[in-house]
C-alpha cells in the first residue's frame, strides 16, 4: 500500500513538471510580455508592425507633398491637391481673327474633310462652319469657335500640315457667289476665300487669288462699278506701280502686286485688290469694261 501511494505521488509529480515546461515555452513565444488567455489558455499570436513611414502601393506619393498620405492613413482630401483653373472654354481662335493659326487649323480641317479650300489664315464664316462640323462630329458643343479641348482634338486626329498645304501654290478655292454676283458681268471679290472671280450671268469664267487691305486701311466693301481703267499706273500717293488697274471705288482698284506675287499674304495692301497673277489679270482686263460691276463681300 505504501509504494502504491509512492508511485502515484512520483507520477503526480511528472505531470506537474509537464505542464510547467510548457506554460514556460507559451509565454517565451509572446515577446510582447502577454502570458495565455485565462478563459482558454490559447497563446496570443504576435503582433507584426508595419515600419515606420512605409506606405502601401495604392498610397505612393505621385510626386508632390499633397498628394503623399496624410499622417492618419487616409487618403489627402480634394483641397489639399493644387488647384487647376480650366482654360478649355477661353476661345482660341474665332471669327474676325487672322493668323498662321487660323492658317494651320484649315489646313488641318481641310485633311479630314472639314474644309474645302486653300487656307487663307482668316477667321471667317466658312471656318466657323467648318469647325462647327468638326465639334459636332466629335460630341462637342457646335460653338463655331476654337476651345482648348477642340484644338486637341483636332491636333490628336490630323498631321501637321506640309508647306504646300497651308499654302497652296494652286489657286484658292471659290466660295459660293454672292446673291449679287449672279447676274450679269460681275467681278465677285471674296474676302471669306480671298479670290476674285470673274463671272457672267452667273458663270464663272475665270478666277484668281487676291490679297486686300490691312486693318489700317481696309478694301471697301459692297457693290460698285468699274469707274475707268489704265494698263500702266503708279499711285499718286504711295508711288508705286500698279498695272493693269480698274478702279471702282475712289482709288481702290484691282491691279496687279509684285509685292503680292513675292511675299504672298505676309503683306497687304493699302486697300486695293491685290492679284499676283499677272497673265491671269492681263486677260481679264481685256474683257473687262467700264461700268462692269464689282461685288466686295465676305
Amino acid at each position: 500500500m505504501k509504494r502504491t501511494t509512492s508511485v502515484i505521488r512520483r507520477a503526480v509529480l511528472a505531470a506537474a513538471a509537464v505542464a510547467l515546461a510548457a506554460g514556460c515555452t507559451a509565454q517565451a513565444a509572446d515577446p510582447g510580455g502577454g502570458g495565455a488567455s485565462p478563459s482558454t489558455g490559447a497563446t496570443k499570436p504576435p503582433t507584426t508592425a508595419a515600419p515606420t513611414g512605409t506606405a502601401s502601393p495604392s498610397d505612393s506619393p505621385t510626386g508632390s507633398p499633397s498628394d503623399s498620405p496624410t499622417t492618419d492613413g487616409k487618403p489627402p482630401s480634394p483641397s489639399a491637391s493644387p488647384s487647376t483653373s480650366s482654360s478649355a472654354s477661353k476661345a482660341l481662335m474665332a471669327d474676325g481673327d487672322e493668323s498662321e493659326q487660323v492658317r494651320e487649323l484649315q489646313a488641318r480641317l481641310r485633311q479630314l474633310g472639314h474644309f474645302d479650300r486653300a487656307p487663307s489664315g482668316f477667321y471667317g464664316t466658312i471656318t466657323a462652319a467648318s469647325v462647327t462640323a468638326f465639334q459636332k462630329k466629335q460630341g462637342l458643343p457646335g460653338t463655331g469657335s476654337v476651345d482648348e479641348t477642340t484644338w486637341q482634338r483636332l491636333l490628336a486626329g490630323s498631321k501637321k500640315p506640309t508647306a504646300d498645304e497651308l499654302k497652296p501654290s494652286t489657286t484658292n478655292q471659290l466660295d459660293t457667289p454672292d446673291a449679287r454676283c449672279m447676274t450679269g458681268r460681275v467681278l465677285c471679290i471674296s474676302k471669306e476665300s480671298r479670290t476674285l472671280a470673274w463671272m457672267i450671268d452667273g458663270r464663272v469664267v475665270s478666277s484668281m487669288d487676291v490679297r486686300f487691305g490691312s486693318e489700317n486701311t481696309p478694301t471697301r466693301e459692297g457693290t460698285f462699278n468699274v469707274g475707268w481703267k489704265a494698263r500702266k499706273w503708279t499711285s499718286t500717293i504711295y508711288h508705286t506701280p500698279m498695272p493693269y488697274a480698274m478702279f471702282f471705288s475712289g482709288g481702290q482698284a484691282v491691279h496687279y502686286s509684285a509685292d503680292f506675287a513675292a511675299r504672298g499674304y505676309n503683306g497687304a495692301s493699302h486697300g486695293c485688290v491685290n492679284v499676283r497673277d499677272r497673265a491671269k489679270l492681263s486677260a481679264l482686263f481685256d474683257q473687262v469694261k467700264v461700268g462692269d460691276k464689282v461685288v466686295v463681300h465676305w
